[in-house]
């Protein structure tokens, strides 16, 4: 039986929430991450949605995290729990590839993974806010909070979770400047 794995680009990155067996750092071709899914249940409320990641598809484009290999014994576990933690998330895709070595690699380490996409057909997706300016976003992140704690939270702890791996994002290193501005700004007022 094919093992299960997952690939975590958000919050998955520093806090998996079930157990694995292997934990590998690679990158997804053709997606970017993007700040475009709002966060209702965690991150924000229904009246003040927080924004949390998501995947844009993009041809050139690659995005790093983290996949998970999930033991069978504990896949049922698993999934049951990453459903109901990523039910915001219209979109399941399990046949993508993880690559590993840098991105000239042509050979994917890991193939058929799983990952939850927030998609923008907002019939099946009602939570998905889009594109904003860097500055409306910032603002918006800087306010919101919902019962997983203030939106900045998870905003820095992507942040350092991606320093920890190796990985320099510009859209979430320009989002986090962003936001610390916003916040400096409200403290120093």
């Amino acid at each position: 039986m094919a093992a299960t794995w997952v690939f975590g680009y958000g919050s998955l990155i520093w806090k998996a929430g079930f157990h694995y067996d292997e934990r590998r750092v690679g990158f997804v071709r053709g997606f970017r991450r993007v700040f475009y899914q709002g966060s209702t249940d965690h991150r924000g409320t229904p009246d003040f949605p927080g924004r949390t990641v998501t995947l844009e598809p993009l041809t050139e484009a690659t995005c790093w995290g983290v996949a998970y290999r999930i033991p069978e014994e504990e896949k049922k576990i698993a999934l049951e729990s990453l459903e109901i933690r990523e039910k915001q998330y219209d979109l399941k895709k399990t046949h993508l590839n993880i690559f590993i070595q840098d991105e000239a690699s042509s050979i994917p380490a890991i193939n058929g993974v799983m990952v939850y996409i927030g998609s923008e057909d907002k019939k099946t997706n009602p939570n998905y806010l889009g594109p904003a300016s860097l500055d409306e976003m910032a603002r918006q992140i800087a306010v919101a909070e919902g019962p997983s704690g203030p939106n900045t939270d998870y905003l820095f702890h992507l942040e350092e979770s991606l320093k920890q791996i190796g990985c320099e994002d510009p859209h979430v290193t320009d989002l986090v400047a962003a936001v610390r501005r916003v916040v400096s700004t409200k403290e120093g007022a």
